[in-house]
């Protein structure tokens, strides 16, 4: 069997990062295997980078010019299918397809001909609408049975909105798959597949996962190195993009509700997040050092998680298995990560219940150390990314 793995991006970010993961568990059973990427270094030996920065760059500026989103990038996409043809795959694994990595209609075309066992993990809601991976907070529900006139049209072009038209060849394209499985990490995604164009397709849920190896129970100086006293409790959240989908402005709330004793720590800023935030928040700005990362989710007494947009964030799980509960908004996937040993759930935007929870858990400490633990194994990234290997050996057969 050898699998070939497509995505924006190798070894870095999230989705870079599964990907890798995914490999190396191909490569411990002696599976062939490739990921095909565009952004960014090469950091798995298995990698192949198809496309240059430059070019990725460009294309990104057409697709804001005129509007086709995912229908660019024709010759990458060439390029990209003469090497899986080259390589012939038993699997084609599809991940991100929307870093202007792809022409969809190119690389379908291929697939469908081919008639390749495709597996696509969805990361995020782009693959059912015409532009959006997310539409929580615009409310929007019109991808059930058809785009148009995108509420989110400024984020994606300038000047046309051919929601309507991309939407329609997404969904003649996709649909003409034969053999696609769908995978989503959260049973709240895979409830939307099947509210979507897609919902006659096999959906399997597997959970994202994280290295236990790194994010442990991590001792250090943290409250010393910044002047926070024993007698403060520390509410953490961490966050790779700080803005209004990420809760920055609950955050800033929260600082001027709470008393002295509580210390907001937000990780992952950068100084235009900087320039938001007053004095009494504790600013660090973005960290590739993970071991760090969980010294710092080891020292807080609260993972608070006030996302409006999310499907099964990494940050969750990360801190259970430092040892720190985790207080989230019920938002997507990030209510499913914590059950009722290790963590409390409130309505999204509901400040007050959130206030009140962040008091109650940090005083009454309901969510010890070790159940989160305990919480945290089922996290555990050998055993849910070799739920991807059971999924490709039963769809070859």
């Amino acid at each position: 069997m050898k699998v070939a793995q497509i995505n924006a991006v190798c070894g870095k970010g999230s989705t870079g990062k599964i990907c890798v993961e995914i490999g190396n568990c191909l490569d411990t059973d002696n599976i062939e295997n490739k990921i095909y990427f565009i952004s960014g270094n090469k950091t798995y030996k298995n990698g192949v980078k198809y496309s240059a920065a430059f070019y990725t760059k460009f294309m990104a500026l057409f697709s804001r010019v005129f509007g086709n989103y995912g229908f660019n990038s024709s010759i990458a996409t060439r390029r990209l299918v003469r090497k899986l043809k080259k390589f012939d795959p038993d699997i084609i694994h599809l991940h991100n397809l929307h870093g202007h990595n792809v022409d969809l209609k190119i690389l379908f075309n291929y697939l469908s001909k081919s008639n390749k066992k495709v597996v696509w993990t969805f990361h995020d809601c782009w693959a059912f609408t015409a532009y959006c991976p997310h539409f929580t907070m615009v409310k929007c529900d019109k991808w059930k049975t058809g785009c148009y006139k995108c509420p989110q049209t400024r984020n994606i072009t300038w000047f046309f909105d051919r929601s309507k038209s991309i939407y329609k060849r997404k969904k003649r394209l996709i649909t003409r798959l034969k053999n696609l499985t769908i995978v989503t990490p959260s049973k709240w995604l895979a409830d939307l597949v099947k509210q979507s164009f897609l919902k006659d397709y096999p959906v399997q849920v597997i959970n994202n996962g994280i290295d236990l190896s790194v994010f442990k129970p991590t001792e250090s100086n943290f409250r010393e190195r910044y002047n926070i006293s024993a007698e403060k409790y520390i509410l953490l959240g961490v966050a790779f993009g700080w803005g209004a989908r990420k809760g920055l402005d609950v955050f800033i709330e929260l600082s001027k509700r709470l008393p002295d004793n509580y210390q907001i720590v937000l990780v992952g800023t950068n100084d235009k997040t900087d320039k938001q935030l007053p004095k009494n928040i504790i600013s660090i700005h973005r960290t590739q050092n993970q071991a760090e990362l969980a010294e710092i989710y080891t020292a807080a007494d609260l993972f608070v998680n006030p996302t409006r947009e999310e499907n099964y964030p990494t940050v969750n799980m990360e801190s259970l298995a430092c040892g720190t509960p985790v207080l989230t908004f019920r938002t997507g996937g990030s209510p499913e990560i914590i059950d009722e040993t290790c963590g409390s759930v409130v309505d999204c935007d509901d400040i007050d219940a959130l206030e009140s929870e962040i008091k109650r858990i940090c005083t009454e400490r309901p969510y010890p150390q070790d159940a989160c633990l305990t919480r945290s194994k089922h996290f555990d990234m050998n055993e849910r990314f070799q739920e991807y290997i059971e999924l490709y050996i039963s769809c070859v057969g």
